[in-house]
């Protein structure tokens, strides 16, 4: 279980070890991954191709643009 900021540090490391245009999937449980994701996701450059959430799982996919 990580609180913010840590999911957001945790995929800006992750991003960078994928080729631009790969997908990245990043599961959540914190309540403010999806504002903070929304954010992060448009301030970066990346689109966020998708969000799930069952219960307190969140699941977002996370396109690389740059």
């Amino acid at each position: 279980h990580m609180l913010c900021p840590m999911p957001i540090l945790k995929v800006s490391k992750a991003i960078k070890e994928i080729e631009v245009g790969q997908t990245l999937l990043m599961l959540a449980d914190d309540p403010g991954a999806k504002p903070d994701m929304d954010t992060w996701t448009r301030r970066m450059g990346h689109d966020l191709l998708g969000f799930e959430q069952d219960g307190k799982l969140m699941r977002f996919l996370i396109k690389r643009n740059k």
